[in-house]
């Protein structure tokens, strides 16, 4: 069933290639493309910048000799990741834990979409062959029905999920909408939420480097799966500080629309990817909708990216505006940080600040320094300046679970706001003062710093 017949090869032989060439070499003709901006990033022009320390190590860590390196072309988010650009993930997994739920137990009841407004209404869509085309039936047929497994098979998203209790439409919606939630001998004040554990993220990613350094190998040796936990760690503002009240932090930092344009905390490493290749996912559903080419992937910037950015093509800057002063000619603070011996309000902050505040650096970008430190995709080691690429430097080891993160929080001294200040966290940690923000690769060579 799945092999082609002689006579169908043939034929596509025979008329695959148009005569409208006369024969000549002319290339697979295209669409013309023209790049398109991805909503709220800038184009950072590549081009070439000295690395590292350009003044004393105060610290004395001597982790970050200079170094000439060259970074390509690519868009980075004007801002971090918000807490409502975080939510519309979390959001969209939970909707989709919901459906898949509801899917599966219509499978196992042997419910199909009847229009009459039950649990089979959300059935997977292969099961209503009506309008089933010829490619959603050999599918079903030649993968998903021989396993005992769901993976692969779509979710009806074209009716709504029902959220008011009092209008589930049967007893096995009810079912399946209650084990999203706590237990109720959890619950306290009235309030039962729903439990966090099970919004997970499934997605596949190959890595490329191990396949690219393997002397043999199929395609699938290199094919690695993540599952992760979504939900941001809100207890972080109590564990990262002893003997201090930030129990409204916690209870409200995330969820409340109240700080919906402040960034994103308490993810890790893993979640910060996880979040990048939804977003991805979440960009290329709607490209195949309308039809349009691929966008390639969001990720998290390289070290040197990171630094490159933050510069704001200022050579040899302290600070994203250049410095080597923290206030600007009015007095006012330039960024969100602990000034004057722990004065943490000083800065008109006491926590954090709204993504979109300060003034932005030349390249458009906002508190690349301060108000939180952020994720980068690199790996820490002291010494990798000394061994790393000139050319789009990064130090990925999958082994070592230190991650560089960059330009320091509300919470840290000036020091760890210069852009060449290096520091690090676990991967697997989530924190108080870490957020993040995505870049992706600009399509093409044109843009560069020093295009004449």
């Amino acid at each position: 069933m799945k092999k082609l017949s002689l006579v169908t090869i043939v034929v596509l032989f025979l008329y695959g290639c148009s005569s409208s060439t006369r024969g000549d070499l002319t290339g697979v003709r295209g669409k013309k493309w023209y790049p398109e901006k991805p909503h709220g990033m800038v184009l950072i022009p590549g081009g070439a910048f000295i690395m590292g320390k350009a003044e004393d190590d105060v610290a004395d860590v001597y982790n970050a000799p200079t170094k000439t390196v060259t970074v390509r072309s690519f868009y980075m988010d004007d801002t971090e990741i918000t807490n409502s650009e975080y939510r519309q993930f979390v959001e969209w997994v939970k909707d989709s834990v919901v459906r898949t739920k509801l899917a599966i137990l219509a499978d196992e009841l042997g419910m199909s979409p009847d229009g009459e407004g039950g649990i089979g209404d959300y059935a997977f869509q292969d099961a209503d062959t009506t309008d089933q085309s010829v490619y959603d039936r050999y599918m079903y047929d030649n993968y998903f029905s021989i396993s005992d497994g769901y993976e692969g098979r779509r979710l009806n998203k074209r009716i709504d999920l029902e959220w008011d209790t009092e209008k589930y439409p049967d007893i096995y919606y009810a079912e399946v909408m209650d084990s999203l939630y706590i237990p109720l001998e959890e619950a306290y004040n009235g309030r039962r939420t729903i439990d966090v554990k099970q919004l997970e993220y499934r997605y596949d990613w190959m890595d490329i480097e191990a396949a690219a350094r393997a002397k043999k190998g199929r395609r699938k040796d290199f094919l690695r799966q993540e599952v992760i936990e979504v939900y941001p760690d809100t207890t972080v503002w109590i564990k990262d500080f002893s003997y201090s009240y930030n129990e409204p932090m916690h209870n409200d930092y995330f969820w409340h629309d109240a700080y919906s344009d402040y960034p994103v905390v308490g993810v890790s490493w893993k979640q910060a990817k996880a979040f990048c290749a939804w977003r991805t996912k979440f960009k290329n559903d709607e490209q195949k909708r309308r039809s349009k080419q691929f966008v390639n992937q969001f990720r998290l910037p390289t070290e040197a990216e990171w630094e490159y950015a933050a510069r704001g093509g200022i050579e040899s800057g302290t600070y994203p505006w250049g410095g080597p002063y923290l206030m600007n000619d009015r007095a006012c603070f330039m960024a969100n940080y602990k000034p004057l011996r722990g004065d943490y309000a000083v800065d008109e902050a006491l926590y954090t600040v709204e993504a979109k505040s300060y003034e932005p650096n030349d390249y458009d970008l906002y508190n690349m320094a301060g108000n939180v430190s952020e994720w980068t995709n690199s790996s820490y080691n002291p010494n990798s300046y000394e061994y790393v690429s000139t050319m789009n430097p990064n130090n990925y080891d999958d082994e070592n679970k230190r991650k560089v993160i960059r330009g320091g929080s509300w919470k840290d001294v000036a020091y760890f706001l210069q852009v060449s200040t290096r520091d690090y966290e676990y991967q697997d940690s989530a924190r108080s003062y870490i957020g993040f923000r995505a870049v992706q690769d600009y399509m093409g060579t044109e843009a560069t710093a020093t295009k004449n």
